[in-house]
């Protein structure tokens, strides 16, 4: 989750450089009691953000454009920068990579799936910038060395959010071929990408920390939430991993990482957290943040008729929808919690995890129908 939104980052409270702590000054442990989750370091305060910046920097120089301006544009998962050289009039834009998310041959593979979608599928996509050296990824040397990837510049605005319902259907269909050429795809020799199983995203691993961490959390919040991650691992083992199921998904699907200018096809950007996962995680993902507004029933609806366009999707698959709205919802709880220096997560705090109660409270007792239509 690369686009933080329009707060960007803030510094968090620990200028030591260490853990970030979660609420009460917990650290972010992990349930299957081996130590603590490693932290979103970019949240850990002391400057991180003016080293993160000096690393642009040098990026920039080590690509060739010793005279380009280097500009955060945001920092989430890691730091986004629009870089801009006033010699050649390129505009582009630098990804440094937070510690111990990727591996370098992850974010290889990243970009191998990117480019094989413009290629190969139609996905407008960014192209990768290589280095002068010809490489994809450029590591920057430094205490500690940071993985750097330039893309270029790709014109273009998030979809407006009086449209949408509308904008939801192409975006399902979009998802629908992303999946499509996944399923068929032959993957280069070493892909690696993680998944977003329910191990990886709640249970042992917990990727962005556990959401018992999670901001306002309390002895009624536990309890509720708790109720609904058993409720989910149940029906997601139920549901179970099958290739018709489960695979190469983009798992951050969102308006914020859809560019459109006029009525084509939206271009699609950050694959930073695709991996393995259920394919109707994408949809979950879009939903992100915004799942408690009253027009998403009809943005499922509207999702699922795009996607129908492009793939079949079995009636059984369909009464699922809102579970894994909730899986999305309740591991996004747990990213508030670890992910203190971001704003979005900041604004969102305590009443993320209220919100996420009440939405809870009604998907036990059943308030949600299969087509994603509410029970009043």
């Amino acid at each position: 989750m690369t686009r933080a939104g329009p707060g960007g980052i803030r510094e968090a409270a620990r200028a030591d450089g260490r853990a970030v702590t979660g609420p009460g000054g917990r650290e972010a442990a992990r349930p299957d009691g081996r130590g603590a989750v490693r932290a979103h370091d970019l949240s850990a305060g002391g400057g991180v953000l003016e080293r993160v910046h000096a690393t642009a920097r040098t990026a920039a120089r080590l690509y060739g454009l010793p005279g380009a301006e280097v500009t955060l544009i945001n920092v989430s998962e890691n730091a986004t920068f629009r870089v801009d050289d006033p010699r050649t009039g390129l505009r582009a834009v630098l990804r440094v990579h937070r510690l111990g998310y990727h591996s370098t041959a992850a974010i290889r593979s990243e970009l191998a799936w990117l480019e094989a979608l413009r290629e190969e599928a139609g996905v407008r996509t960014p192209r990768v910038l290589r280095a002068p050296d010809g490489s994809r990824v450029l590591t920057v040397p430094g205490e500690p060395p940071r993985e750097c990837v330039l893309f270029e510049f790709l014109p273009g605005a998030e979809p407006p959010q009086d449209r949408l319902v509308e904008g939801f259907e192409r975006l399902g269909a979009i998802t629908a071929r992303m999946h499509r050429h996944a399923r068929s795809w032959r993957r280069p020799a070493g892909f690696t990408r993680f998944h977003w199983d329910h191990d990886a995203a709640l249970g042992a691993e917990s990727r962005w920390g556990h959401w018992r961490d999670g901001p306002g959390m309390d002895a009624e919040a536990l309890a509720v939430l708790g109720r609904l991650a058993e409720e989910l691992r149940g029906r997601l083992r139920r549901f179970g991993r099958d290739a018709g199921r489960y695979g190469l998904i983009h798992a951050d699907l969102r308006p914020a990482n859809l560019l459109v200018t006029g009525d084509g096809p939206p271009s699609v950007i950050d694959f930073d957290d695709c991996g393995f996962g259920w394919y109707l995680y994408d949809l979950a993902a879009a939903l992100s943040f915004i799942e408690h507004r009253p027009e998403v029933p009809e943005m499922i609806d509207s999702w699922l008729r795009g996607y129908r366009t492009v793939l079949g999707l079995p009636a059984g698959d369909e009464a699922e929808a809102w579970t894994f709205v909730m899986f999305r919802r309740l591991l996004l709880v747990a990213w508030i919690g670890s992910h203190a220096g971001v704003e979005t997560a900041a604004e969102l705090g305590a009443g993320y995890t209220r919100g996420t109660c009440e939405l809870a409270e009604r998907y036990l007792a059943g308030a949600f129908t299969r087509s994603g239509r509410t029970r009043r």
